[in-house]
């Protein structure tokens, strides 16, 4: 497992340092303001993605592994809705925020 501290990207950081502090602000902060996601290839809207997959159910991510200069991860993600699953990540960054992101199972 790679602790959150230790990621490569700085964006990326911060995206999974928010998600498992359960951190509504710093998660919206890392976001760009236009910013898209999917979760198995199908597009959603983040805020109440974010509601069901994350905030309500207490979801964490525990990192695996990281390529492509930290961009894309390989991540144990639990939540009290699904338990525990093999999940990819991939984010697309601009500026120092995250601009599109795709999870889906691994």
């Amino acid at each position: 497992m790679i602790p959150p501290a230790q990621l490569s990207d700085p964006t990326v950081r911060a995206f999974v340092t928010a998600v498992n502090a359960g951190d509504r602000n710093a998660f919206q902060a890392v976001l760009a303001a236009n910013a898209t996601m999917s979760d198995d290839g199908s597009d959603r809207d983040i805020a109440p993605w974010a509601e069901k997959e994350i905030w309500s159910s207490n979801g964490h991510m525990d990192v695996l592994s990281e390529s492509d200069d930290g961009l894309a991860l390989v991540v144990d993600y639990r939540n009290d809705t699904w338990g525990e699953m093999r999940t990819a990540w991939r984010f697309v960054t601009d500026g120092g925020r995250i601009s599109r992101f795709e999870t889906g199972q691994a």
